[in-house]
């Protein structure tokens, strides 16, 4: 299996003989959007953490770029549900403080533009000197995904980045996400609970399935299918549910999380 970012046999376990999830392979293309659902329990943020390098695996290897992934590293930026903002500084501030850790060389006048640019790129453009006190919850969340962004790291992790927003805000910042990774050909993995915004955002959809005892004895997590987005690269919210095959892409996942999302 070989890919920008290549995971070869991965495995949690916290309770002897009772994995979370074994055996876990899949690669990712330079440049290619991959969404991972699954239910609560499954493994799925345990995955993204190894990823980021803020866990290990019990075993397993993760690569990227040919080189093993072992501890954080600005070249993968990561989003959490919660935006971590430093509430003392401004969302100009905020990203600086990113920005300056990934070029500690750089002049203040290359960084404020870098970051001008990078806050105008999610709308934020007239509140970049508000503190976060000062901005609703879906505008702190774009200044995260401004931070991720800027530091231009070569891979961007997602950890439901949406899943507190309400869904007008939601979808906004759908759309934006999506017009910045189709500009900056990012790459990019993420974890939804929402199928809707996995058929919209990704390229290839991992279902994974729960561990849980059978009539064999206990059968670990992983991933039980990969789904291919057959539907227009080009798409928009809007026009979604208008596309050819959606219905059957959307039945298909889930049928899947109602039926066959518990090892059998």
């Amino acid at each position: 299996m070989q890919g920008f970012l290549t995971i070869e046999n991965l495995g949690k376990t916290y309770v002897p003989t009772k994995p979370v999830f074994a055996n876990v392979s899949f690669a990712l293309d330079r440049g290619e959007f991959v969404c991972i659902i699954g239910h609560s329990g499954c493994g799925k943020t345990t995955i993204l953490n190894v990823l980021a390098g803020l866990d290990t695996a019990s075993e397993g290897y993760v690569f990227m770029d040919n080189r093993e992934v072992s501890g954080p590293s600005l070249e993968r930026g990561v989003v959490f549900q919660s935006h971590a903002l430093l509430p003392w500084l401004t969302v100009r501030q905020n990203v600086a403080f990113a920005v300056v850790s990934r070029w500690p060389e750089w002049p203040r006048a290359k960084v404020h533009g870098h970051v001008e640019k990078f806050v105008a790129m999610v709308g934020l453009g007239s509140a970049i000197d508000k503190k976060p006190s000062q901005l609703s919850g879906g505008m702190k969340q774009r200044v995260g995904i401004a931070r991720a962004f800027a530091i231009q790291p070569k891979m961007l992790l997602l950890d439901e980045p949406f899943g507190a927003l309400d869904a007008l805000t939601r979808g906004t910042i759908q759309d934006e996400l999506m017009g910045i990774v189709r500009e900056t050909h990012q790459t990019v993995f993420m974890i939804t609970h929402d199928v809707d915004e996995a058929i919209l955002l990704a390229d290839r959809i991992l279902l994974m399935r729960n561990g849980s005892e059978t009539d064999t004895g206990y059968k670990p997590g992983g991933i039980a299918e990969v789904v291919v987005n057959p539907l227009p690269r080009q798409r928009s919210r809007a026009s979604l549910h208008h596309l050819a095959g959606y219905y059957e892409l959307r039945n298909h996942i889930v049928d899947f999380l109602v039926t066959r999302a518990q090892a059998h």
